[in-house]
């Protein structure tokens, strides 16, 4: 198994809690079937910190990501939401994911509901906040992204970029502990990337603690505070943008940086 380059004060399982984090994942292991897909992951994200996972298509990615949100229980390891262990199964499911906040690559809006429905929807039937509070909230979020008047549209009406929009605006309307974000481009045209990027900027900008996976280098290195490379299960790169991206240190990672660069 290879050693990550850089480790950033990983705890073992039988430590105490890291004190500012907000997501600790610990010796984390996944298979399906045969095929181990995450080996070990140990991996912690402090309080306003934003990292971007990266690495070749099925080293693992979005199976974390998943497994984080417990849309794919684990075979070993731990996951620690603000120090609580929510790999455990007797965890409340429904009540952790009322935590997290998800965007994954397909925007999964509801094509028969309003913009303004689709992001209230949560905020209403999973906290239990009154109708009038939860659409404010809403069209507040909806003006600062710019698509206020498309509140009483359905999606069909929107751009493949503004609906991802809507759909991260969803996820964080109810003010989540930690907000996952799957690949939220990898759908879009190429000119619609910018619009989503600029949004996830913002939020960071708004100290919102993210972990997500992308392909955009230029992102990463523009908003991340730290980018891991995930390399066949196994996180074996980590840092700075500037180190990771600047400085690779992992063959494998010096393979991937070439091949994105062409």
């Amino acid at each position: 198994m290879s050693a990550p380059a850089f480790r950033d004060d990983q705890p073992t399982s039988e430590s105490a809690p890291t004190p500012d984090a907000v997501l600790e994942l610990r010796g984390l292991r996944k298979s399906f079937g045969d095929q181990e897909v995450l080996r070990g992951i140990d991996l912690t994200v402090h309080t306003h910190e934003v990292i971007a996972v990266i690495g070749a298509s099925g080293s693992g990615k979005s199976t974390l990501l998943k497994t984080v949100n417990l849309l794919e229980g684990i075979d070993d390891g731990q996951i620690l939401l603000r120090g609580s262990d929510i790999s455990d199964p007797r965890v409340d499911v429904d009540a952790t994911r009322a935590r997290i906040g998800v965007v994954f690559q397909q925007f999964n809006l509801f094509p028969h509901m309003t913009v303004l429905n689709n992001v209230t929807l949560a905020s209403r039937r999973v906290h239990g906040i009154d109708r009038a509070a939860a659409e404010a909230t809403a069209q507040t979020l909806l003006d600062r992204i710019g698509l206020g008047t498309f509140a009483g549209a359905y999606p069909d009406r929107l751009s493949g970029g503004q609906q991802q929009r809507v759909a991260i605006a969803r996820a964080i309307a109810s003010d989540p502990e930690l907000l996952l974000l799957d690949e939220v481009t990898s759908a879009l045209d190429p000119q619609l990337v910018g619009e989503v990027l600029d949004l996830v900027t913002e939020l960071k900008e708004g100290g919102s603690t993210i972990l997500m996976t992308t392909h955009e280098m230029h992102f990463a290195r523009n908003v991340a505070d730290r980018i891991v490379f995930l390399h066949k299960g196994e996180v074996v790169e980590q840092g700075a943008p500037a180190e990771v991206l600047d400085a690779p240190q992992h063959p494998a990672l010096i393979e991937f940086l070439s091949r994105a660069a062409h």
